[in-house]
């Protein structure tokens, strides 16, 4: 089940592994600028969460835009963003696209299918080429 939520910065501690693209100078800035603000909201760095993986959505992007994760996992979609709302979408997973989520709320999804599944922001997938992927290991 996809849920969004709105968790004040002191209750929220998240998971981030800033991504690592060959060859992507720009998309790496961009994490890290997303990574900053992160931490401006919640008051702590997104890797000291416990219990889910965390992907910023930040400026038309999902940083990481790829993420490797085992059966059973959460996954929780932080809008980093000032003013823009973002949704999730998980392709194939049968549920259907999330809430909005407006600047410093959260999208969470547990992944318990093995396999690739790719999932998207609804309204800004098509113009912005917000897109991302979660490998699932069984």
């Amino acid at each position: 089940m996809i849920r969004t939520s709105f968790l004040p910065a002191l209750l929220v501690p998240a998971v981030l592994a800033l991504p690592a693209f060959a060859g992507d100078e720009d998309q790496t800035a961009l994490c890290a600028e997303a990574e900053e603000r992160y931490v401006e909201i919640f008051g702590t760095a997104s890797t000291e969460a416990e219990g889910v993986t965390v992907v910023t959505m930040y400026k038309y992007n999902f940083c990481p835009a790829e993420i490797t994760v085992p059966v059973g996992t959460t996954v929780r979609w932080v809008n980093v963003d000032k003013r823009t709302s973002h949704s999730v979408l998980v392709k194939g997973s049968g549920q259907p696209e999330s809430d909005r989520a407006f600047p410093e709320e959260v999208i969470e999804f547990t992944f318990l299918e093995p396999g690739p599944q790719d999932y998207l922001c609804g309204p800004h997938w098509e113009t912005q080429n917000m897109i991302g992927m979660v490998t699932v290991e069984p």
